[in-house]
């Protein structure tokens, strides 16, 4: 099938170059000069895991091009996705749909025959009817039917999502529509039941629906960690122990500093605003953006408190900046708050992330020292602050980390470290849900040496 997808960003630029792979012909049309300059050289402009080598072997297959004019994409398309923005209306939570509803009226001029208009962005219920609307007003001489198809790729793990999908949802009243997407997604050769065909308004929903409910598990079992602390019980244990009944499952169950990213924060608020004006609002999706946003902004008073009280003129060193691992993604991600408020109550803050810092620059204070690697940023530190849980970090030896660092306090957000090798260590090892720990005493001083960071001829130890 021959398919233009409108926006070359994260949805756009995984969904295109997957669609591409299975075999369709895929145009990305990318209206940005500088994203589009650099697709068009091979670079990519978000990280993915594997995406580079993908769009590289489809570009040289000739499955996959970009575009920065509509006339020449959208010549002889069976299908138009729009893949742009739909961040959230500043002031009110609202999505705004200002580039889908641009992006379908460029469409509508400049196409010369029928289509099928399929929304990949995520759109609050009503948008697929709004649009029909407005299709059928700017080209009354023109079929262009409506489909939406909303993706449901995690980011880090988004080729292997799109590839081997749990369910495509397509929303559509229309055969072409119906026929048209069923033969795109043919070649994934889904289960039945994983293709899942429905009404625009359910489509639309359910995309919603799925994130809040995972926004609502994350929030369940932060809460649940504060819970463990204040009882002495352990988190892991008790997400283990309820994952393992098949109606909850072990998924989205490790607690840590609230969920960021570029769906959580946004979709749940947008579903409180539908749902608020339908008339019908949604109390539980209200009070996990209530308690995600304070656990948030309660993360930096926790390492504060950790570190006996006050932080100012300490070294803090911060391993992990992105919302999560396997992404560039700083979107309202925990750091962000974590950085501004560790950085005003006086701490000296080195960070590292092995991949986020470019996006990270333009939204943290301007006296963020960013290291070059973990040796640079321990090196010396009065406390290590676990932001995201990145594998490299995972490895990292206590005994190691004694020795670069210059005091005791580990403040573990996503509880990757072993609590008891941290305390063998003499570390006052704070964690998530977990009972904290703190140093055991020792017959002999440990032995101090200079670090890799400074000396620059030993690798990184790990345990």
């Amino acid at each position: 099938m021959r398919i233009a997808m409108i926006g070359g960003g994260y949805v756009g630029l995984v969904s295109g170059a997957c669609l591409a792979d299975i075999g369709n012909d895929i145009v990305i049309v990318e209206s940005d000069p500088r994203r589009y300059a650099a697709l068009c050289q091979g670079r990519m402009p978000i990280y993915e895991p594997g995406l580079e080598a993908l769009v590289s072997a489809n570009t040289q297959a000739g499955r996959l091009r970009f575009d920065n004019q509509l006339q020449s994409a959208l010549r002889g398309v069976d299908a138009v996705f729009l893949a742009v923005g739909t961040p959230s209306r500043r002031g009110d939570g609202h999505a705004d749909l200002t580039h889908v509803f641009s992006a379908a009226e460029q469409v509508a001029a400049a196409l010369d025959s029928p289509v099928v208009l399929v929304t990949k962005s995520t759109v609050p219920v009503g948008t697929g009817r709004r649009l029909a609307e407005r299709m059928l007003e700017l080209r009354p001489d023109l079929r262009i039917e409506i489909a939406s198809n909303p993706e449901f790729l995690r980011e880090g793990n988004a080729i292997e999502d799109f590839m081997r999908p749990d369910r495509v949802v397509i929303g559509t009243e229309s055969a072409r529509a119906r026929a048209v997407l069923g033969e795109i997604y043919r070649p994934l050769e889904l289960p039945a039941d994983a293709l899942r065909f429905t009404g625009l308004e359910s489509a639309e929903l359910i995309k919603y629906a799925a994130n809040a409910f995972l926004a609502m598990k994350i929030t369940f079992i932060n809460e649940m960690a504060d819970l463990c602390e204040k009882v002495g019980a352990n988190v892991r244990d008790v997400g283990h122990g309820i994952g393992l009944d098949r109606r909850i499952g072990p998924k989205f169950l490790e607690p840590g500093p609230g969920y960021g990213g570029s769906c959580f924060p946004k979709d749940t608020q947008a579903l409180m605003r539908i749902a608020q004006e339908a008339g019908a609002p949604l109390r539980l999706v209200e009070t996990v953006v209530s308690v995600n946003d304070a656990r948030k902004a309660g993360m930096a008073g926790r390492i504060i408190a950790n570190c006996g009280g006050s932080v100012r003129g300490k070294q803090v060193a911060l391993l992990g900046l992105t919302f999560k691992p396997d992404t560039d993604d700083m979107r309202d991600a925990p750091a962000l708050s974590i950085v501004d408020r560790l950085i005003a109550e006086g701490a000296h803050v080195r960070a590292f992330d092995p991949v986020g810092m470019g996006q990270a620059r333009p939204l943290l204070p301007e006296n963020v020292h960013y290291c070059r690697d973990v040796m640079e940023a321990v090196d010396g530190a009065d406390a290590l602050v676990v932001v995201t849980e990145w594998d490299a970090f995972r490895s990292i030896s206590p005994e190691w980390l004694r020795t670069a660092m210059r005091g005791k306090v580990v403040v573990d957000l996503r509880n990757i470290f072993d609590a008891e090798a941290m305390q063998r260590a003499g570390f006052s090892y704070h964690s998530i849900g977990r009972p904290a720990v703190h140093p055991v005493a020792r017959s002999h001083p440990m032995p101090l040496r200079q670090s890799a960071a400074v000396n620059g001829a030993q690798p990184l130890p790990m345990s």
